[in-house]
């Protein structure tokens, strides 16, 4: 599975962020530049939303749903990473 800091990952230019968490959690606060896409929407649904050929860096509140999330999608053959701790680790870092 794959998995990056936050730090890493933020200085990358033109990268595709996926916030999983409910929509009102992402629209009281969120990583500039991210997407919104409910975990069981994703999961339900991954084909409506990625495509093969990009890279996705996924996050939720701590890292558990998302590091979930990235395994599976990963197993259809998608390129997802785990963002490390997820939102919790890109407030505090």
């Amino acid at each position: 599975m794959f998995n990056i800091e936050w730090d890493d990952l933020l200085n990358k230019n033109n990268i595709n962020i996926i916030d999983i968490r409910d929509k009102n959690k992402y629209i009281v606060s969120h990583v500039f530049n991210s997407i919104n896409i409910d975990f069981f929407e994703l999961k339900n649904n991954p084909y409506k939303y990625l495509n093969k050929d990009d890279i996705y860096y996924i996050y939720c509140d701590n890292g558990y749903k998302s590091k979930r999330i990235v395994s599976y999608l990963n197993s259809l053959g998608f390129n997802t990473v785990n963002i490390n701790g997820g939102f919790y680790n890109y407030l505090f870092r």
